[in-house]
């Protein structure tokens, strides 16, 4: 057994055990807020009960008569009706009761095709009723031709859609529905090389992608698109591993969720593929990892697991197919990644999915440190709600240099007149202008230039700063790093960092200029307005950003 496939039985352990002991609803369901939840959960429960290599304390034979009743209730919600405007579907959220509960088109995308996973791999060992009612759960999915739609976006419904049309195209011999598969998996992955993906860092979006590609490798028998998967595989993790360290995902997300951000908890195949965190005890998303699983080349490997020499990784993104004026609008990602942490985030505000866009923050590896791994501030905008620090507004611009970063807030009226700040635990020292900081193995100083208030959480600190006119600059350094500069404890690096401070001239036409030197004498400037049509400014050792030189993500 592979190290790959030991955490996929200690994932299957986990959940099985969880879904072991947790009581049944009264409609003989675990959950009612997701019916996906049902299913995955009683998936393992059912591996654990079959496989004596899954770890299980509980009763086998109890185990496997309870989660053949949750796939059994699961299965008995999809709308049969032929005639049915929601033919083939589940309810997603199963209220007010799971039988009153409105049918909705995701569940299928993703649930269908590992459901096919499912059946092929256990229909042996389920009772003969429960096997006929999949086999007739999948033949309405195949029927309900939910999947025949053109790839136009390139997004994740799409390649749900693709995966889906291979694996039912193969499953009953449609060699119209697999051809239609191939073409679509082709025009994808010619995309995606040469384009880019535009959900970039989209975490519930792209591990959809992997899991949907993933079903389908794994079931395909054709070589040759087993091959085109497989490639498509390998872009998959290779653009995972750049943006990966110790579990953290990296650089800006398009769409990010509370499980996300502030601390990343959406981790399961990075553990299934990396191994090099501890799993940790809330596992939100729990999906297929312990199922389904491809195995990154060592190349990959390398990049995620040793990085000893920091790297900048500049790329241009494709914007949105509903924001985009043509392939040519592009965005722009930046970060610097180094063995303890990364900086960055996307030069562009983009008003994305649920304004969803996590633009720029410091990462560090899970196991770096207890609570959050996330640093970043931001002006709250629509969607936000006091105490989901998420949704931000228009109104910042940014400026990254390796290991530093200027962001700076100028807030019209009408908006909050404050800006939020989500600090990771650490050894911190609080000054009128800022935080200096040691986390995990990472000096920080957080200089704000309005002044602020900082609630000491367990697991985080919580900032907030008012004014209409503000910023923030932040700097990073490793502490071995920080040695070279004769700082050795963080009394020292806050002595040394308190004599670097940045310097604020604000115009008389609202033009707020920011200047700051980094420790190796690096002058960042960043000078932006209050009006939509003052030009931002953004110079490194008076030279201009060059975005010329970013390539492909």
């Amino acid at each position: 057994m592979t190290n790959l496939q030991q955490r996929q039985n200690e994932i299957k352990s986990r959940i099985a055990a969880e879904a072991f002991k947790q009581p049944l609803q009264i409609s003989g369901l675990l959950f009612h807020h997701d019916i996906r939840d049902n299913f995955y959960y009683a998936s393992y429960l059912f591996a654990a009960s079959q496989e004596e290599t899954i770890p299980f304390d509980g009763d086998r034979l109890h185990a496997k008569i309870k989660a053949e009743g949750i796939l059994l209730h699961v299965l008995e919600l999809q709308d049969q009706n032929e005639e049915s405007g929601t033919y083939g579907h589940w309810p997603l959220h199963l209220r007010p009761t799971p039988q009153e509960a409105p049918k909705n088109t995701l569940p299928v995308e993703l649930m269908g095709s590992l459901m096919v996973y499912f059946y092929q791999r256990y229909s042996d060992n389920l009772s003969e009723s429960l096997r006929n009612l999949f086999a007739l759960a999948l033949l309405h999915i195949y029927r309900s031709n939910f999947y025949r739609k053109p790839s136009e976006h390139y997004n994740h419904h799409e390649a749900k859609y693709t995966a889906a049309k291979l694996i039912f195209g193969q499953l009953y011999e449609d060699t119209v529905l697999l051809e239609d598969g191939c073409q679509s998996l082709r025009s994808t992955l010619n995309r995606i090389t040469s384009i880019g993906m535009s959900e970039y860092g989209g975490l519930p979006w792209f591990w959809h992608w992997m899991q949907a590609f993933t079903c389908a490798w794994e079931l395909m028998k054709d070589s040759e698109i087993k091959a085109e998967l497989a490639r498509l595989l390998d872009y998959l993790w290779e653009v995972r591993s750049t943006y990966y360290l110790g579990g953290a995902w990296v650089g800006p997300h398009s769409r990010i969720w509370p499980h996300d951000i502030p601390r990343g908890t959406n981790v399961l195949h990075d553990y299934v593929q990396f191994g090099d965190f501890i799993l940790p005890d809330q596992m939100p998303r729990t999906e297929y990892a312990g199922f389904i699983a491809y195995e990154a080349s060592s190349e990959v490997q390398r990049t995620a697991l040793h990085r000893e020499a920091p790297v900048e990784v500049t790329r241009r993104v494709p914007k949105q197919a509903a924001l985009a004026a043509s392939d040519n609008d592009v965005l722009h990602s930046y970060v610097y990644i180094s063995e303890n942490f990364a900086l960055g985030g996307m030069w562009e505000r983009v008003q994305e999915f649920d304004n969803e866009q996590h633009r720029w923050d410091v990462a560090l590896p899970l196991d770096a440190l207890q609570g959050v791994n996330h640093l970043y501030f931001f002006h709250p905008g629509q969607g936000y709600a006091e105490g989901d620090l998420r949704h931000q507004s228009e109104f910042s611009e940014v400026l990254f240099h390796q290991n530093a970063l200027i962001a700076s807030y100028q807030i019209p009226d009408g908006q909050p007149e404050f800006i939020k700040g989500c600090v990771p635990v650490g050894e911190w020292i609080e000054e009128p202008i800022g935080l200096f900081g040691l986390c995990g193995h990472v000096y920080m100083a957080v200089y704000v230039q309005q002044s602020f208030e900082r609630e000491v959480r367990e697991d985080r600190s919580v900032v907030t700063s008012k004014g209409r006119t503000n910023s923030v600059v932040i700097e990073c350094i490793d502490q071995k790093i920080a040695e070279t500069f004769q700082i050795k404890d963080i009394q020292q690096f806050a002595n040394v960092m308190k004599q670097k401070q940045p310097v604020y001239k604000l115009s008389s036409e609202d033009d707020l200029q920011i200047t700051y030197t980094t420790l190796k004498d690096e002058t960042m400037v960043l000078c932006s307005g209050l009006h939509s049509d003052r030009k931002i400014i953004r110079l490194v050792n008076g030279e201009a950003v060059d975005f010329t030189t970013y390539t492909v993500a």
